[in-house]
């Protein structure tokens, strides 16, 4: 049984790899029925990763959980004929092909919206179609390096880095899933349904300036977009007797409470303001950086939660499985597969009235076909 805010929303989904899987995603595990639209050789995430069986990489499990596959050939007039009676009854319709492509197949916003007006249409894109860089294709990798995160990384460790997560994909499938809903609720409260633009590149440029447009927002410029605590050399976990920790010694009130306790000797003028730490961060940096190694990562720890310093041990992605604290909000969910138990990192909301939960697990490939299609009832074999 389907939970959530989006239960009785229907989604009809033909985006492929991640920004607008993760999207739909979220939406399936918020209680909306999402129909995923896969060609016959399936969405390339199911061959990207390890899995349980061919075409289940956990990848493509992880980002398509509680969805129903269908598998329809659109370049077949019966696919085509499918798919609009699909859309008949559906509220959102979002793809990630190309618009010429998208266009072609006769499922732009015009065609779709000719057989259901009210329907919310998210196109996810790499570049908006205003721009001349409409047509280029994008990925993760090519819109990191286009939107300046390795530059950014840089500045940060001397060498021009990828951050080590899909950051622009997954970015950009949060933005198209509140561009979508926020289309529902106008939709809600007029009854109009609208087309919506959701690209990676544009994405990414606007989180990416959200801290580092700095003085480069004024006109004239005061300064370079960049902010400098974020790219200081020295910005990084800090090294301990046994192991790292991450600490922001940052507000006076913790810089005070922390030197008085560890530092006296740094009681002085020179770092005795905000203001005046911010000007001289990575000489800061690197000074706690020193006294960080004289103790353990437990010793620090117990002294920063005694001082009410924000800190945290440095874990890997293997850790957050057992994290206590995960563990205890309920944020992995194990549920049971034809290929066995499977742990998922779950909803990371909570609503008092409509909790969200995962929805179950990703479909095979056109496990549902059969089953969607005979709920559009009896038609004539062309649609």
């Amino acid at each position: 049984m389907r939970t959530g805010p989006l239960k009785g929303v229907r989604v009809i989904d033909l985006t492929a790899m991640v920004m607008g899987p993760y999207c739909t995603q979220i939406m399936a595990d918020m209680g909306a029925d999402v129909v995923k639209i896969e060609t016959p050789a399936g969405d390339n995430t199911r061959y990207i990763s390890v899995g349980p069986a061919p075409g289940m990489s956990g990848v493509f499990v992880n980002v398509n959980r509680g969805k129903r596959s269908v598998v329809l050939d659109l370049r077949s007039e019966q696919g085509k004929a499918d798919l609009r009676a699909l859309i008949e009854d559906a509220d959102v319709f979002i793809h990630s092909m190309r618009a010429k492509a998208v266009a072609k197949l006769g499922f732009g916003y015009d065609d779709v919206a000719a057989i259901n007006p009210g329907i919310v249409y998210t196109n996810c894109y790499g570049y908006g179609r205003r721009g001349p860089d409409a047509d280029r294709p994008a990925y993760d990798d090519t819109i990191q390096a286009e939107c300046g995160l390795p530059a950014v990384q840089q500045e940060l460790t001397g060498e021009a880095s990828y951050v080590g997560t899909i950051m622009a994909d997954k970015v950009a499938g949060l933005t198209a899933l509140y561009a979508t809903t926020m289309a529902l609720f106008h939709r809600e409260r007029t009854g109009e349904g609208q087309e919506v633009e959701v690209s990676m590149f544009e994405t990414m440029a606007s989180f990416m300036l959200v801290e580092h447009a700095n003085g480069a927002m004024f006109d004239p410029p005061l300064g370079p977009a960049i902010y400098p605590r974020a790219v200081t050399p020295n910005r990084r976990p800090y090294e301990t007797k046994d192991g790292h920790i991450a600490a922001l010694i940052y507000n006076d009130k913790h810089w005070n409470t922390f030197i008085d306790r560890v530092q006296p000797s740094w009681n002085g003028p020179e770092f005795a303001t905000l203001e005046q730490r911010a000007r001289q961060i990575d000489t800061v940096y690197s000074l706690v950086a020193q006294t960080l190694k004289e103790r353990t990562t437990a010793e620090w720890l117990d002294l920063f939660t005694e001082l009410e310093i924000p800190a945290a041990p440095m874990l890997t992605p293997d850790e957050l499985f057992e994290n206590e604290h995960l563990k205890a909000v309920g944020l992995f969910e194990s549920v049971d597969t034809q290929h066995g138990r499977v742990r998922m990192p779950g909803v990371p909301t909570w609503f008092s009235r409509t909790p969200g939960r995962i929805a179950g697990y990703a479909p095979e490939l056109g496990a549902d076909t059969a089953e969607v299609l005979a709920e559009l009832g009896p038609r004539d074999i062309a649609g």
